[in-house]
């Protein structure tokens, strides 16, 4: 009987080894998936900086190099004086900063109709919204510059940069599903004591989704500082109201010893400039992030 139970231990001490052999191992493989993953999504990162720092001679070698041989710091001097990056960041941040505000109202003020109101038609009206979301937001350019730029007259002003984006079903969609979690009972109980609708909103639901809304905030921030393509269209020829991205687009990096060769190293280091603020979003509020899309769910 001894001998059996001292058997069954040697088995259970083999399976425990193996188990945990196999775990270690599970554990490096991932680990090193992971760490080459990370290698090749931040290499190209890392060679746009170090080009930012060479001169136009080093970047310009068969043979490259991995470290700038002398830094060039004063490429980044130059690059904003090239491209004005100064009028590109203020316009930029103007541009974002009332969209974003302008956007949260309607996000809210909507996601709060339709999770909380009682109205004819909700459900058909909502559903109308959600498919618009498989229309690419490309089949409207051509409708949204005609509006914009036809009738309106908008081009070359501020207000064709904010206006045709300002409504975001996502983001309705993702605030919606966020109050529909909050509980039926703190509403009936608002509405007992008398408390207005929005004071509801603004005293009750604004707080507890805080999270989605600082998510929404950050995203439709990231979304109008990398717009190209519509900002291209409407800004207007006298580059007053140019974004940061098809501004930065227009500038001449051209060598000043020779006028048809482009400046690469000032050329990185505007793109650089430009990338540094999301990077620094992404890297101390991605957490916001996860958590804001998280919380939302998909109750409803």
């Amino acid at each position: 009987m001894d001998t059996a139970v001292v058997m069954q231990e040697k088995d259970l001490q083999k399976v425990t080894a193996r188990q945990r052999v196999v775990k270690i191992l599970v554990k490096t493989l991932t680990y090193v998936f992971l760490g080459s993953m990370a290698l090749i999504v931040l290499f190209p990162f890392y060679w746009m900086i170090i080009s930012s720092l060479k001169t136009l001679e080093e970047y310009r070698r068969n043979v490259p190099t991995f470290w700038p041989e002398k830094i060039m710091w004063n490429n980044y001097t130059a690059a904003f004086q090239i491209a004005d990056l100064g009028s590109l960041f203020v316009n930029t941040v103007y541009v974002g900063v009332v969209s974003t505000i302008l956007s949260l109202v309607i996000t809210v003020l909507t996601a709060f109709a339709f999770a909380r109101l009682e109205f004819k038609g909700k459900g058909l009206l909502f559903a109308g919204l959600l498919a618009t979301m498989m229309i690419p937001g490309e089949m409207f350019t051509i409708t949204n510059y005609q509006t914009v730029v036809q009738h309106f007259k908008w081009e070359g002003k501020f207000v064709a940069l904010i206006i045709p984006f300002l409504v975001s079903v996502f983001y309705i969609y993702l605030l919606r599903n966020n109050f529909l979690q909050i509980p039926d009972e703190l509403y009936y109980a608002a509405k007992v004591d008398g408390t207005s609708d929005l004071k509801y909103l603004w005293k009750v639901m604004i707080p507890l989704a805080m999270p989605t809304l600082i998510s929404i905030t950050i995203l439709k921030m990231m979304g109008s500082w990398n717009s190209y393509m519509w900002p291209k269209l409407v800004a207007g020829k006298d580059g007053l109201h140019d974004m940061i991205t098809n501004g930065l687009r227009g500038a001449s990096f051209v060598n000043p010893d020779n006028p048809s060769e482009v400046d690469y190293p000032r050329q990185m280091a505007a793109v650089a400039t430009v990338s540094a603020p999301l990077f620094l979003v992404f890297i101390f509020l991605r957490k916001y992030i996860m958590k804001g899309v998280s919380r939302s769910g998909i109750k409803g």
